[in-house]
């Protein structure tokens, strides 16, 4: 997130400090994470607004996944120039509502109709269409719709 708010040129002097301390102090690695929030929470204090977007949250490692949400949780109620915007699926839903209480939430799940549509696409654009027979089309635009429906 710090290298996409600073970009690549004109990093400004005390975030390259940071960097070169730790690869002097640290064997080569970046500086702790407490650091890299404080140094990304005053990049995010010199700009109007910053919105923070985490695309697939679920994906991320249950053991990390804390400790981002409270990060998160922290820079947003310290900066009021911020937005989050956060995806997951809906089982992290919890973990995300025990940080952020009072977030809005939508849940977004495609129809059964849609998720033949997008596999009807897929399959028509198959990059080794020998590959497949009618029977394994067949099974395949049954059993995934019907198991996406499920979950």
């Amino acid at each position: 997130m710090l290298k996409q708010l600073v970009g690549r040129e004109n990093i400004p002097e005390d975030i390259q400090k940071a960097f070169e301390d730790a690869r002097n102090h640290f064997g080569g690695v970046r500086p702790p994470v407490p650091q890299l929030v404080d140094i990304l929470k005053t990049a995010i204090s010199q700009r109007q607004r910053v919105v923070i977007c985490v695309d697939g949250l679920d994906e991320s490692l249950a053991a990390h996944r804390d400790g981002l949400l409270r990060y998160l949780r922290d820079i947003s109620q310290e900066l009021p120039n911020v937005r989050l915007f956060l995806t997951g699926r809906q089982f992290i839903s919890g973990e995300v509502k025990k940080h952020f209480p009072n977030v809005d939430a939508i849940s977004v799940s495609p129809t059964k109709e849609d998720t033949k549509t997008f596999l009807r696409m897929k399959l028509d654009r198959d990059p080794e269409p020998e590959a497949m027979n009618e029977k394994l089309r067949a099974e395949i635009m049954e059993t995934i719709p019907k198991t996406i429906s499920e979950m």
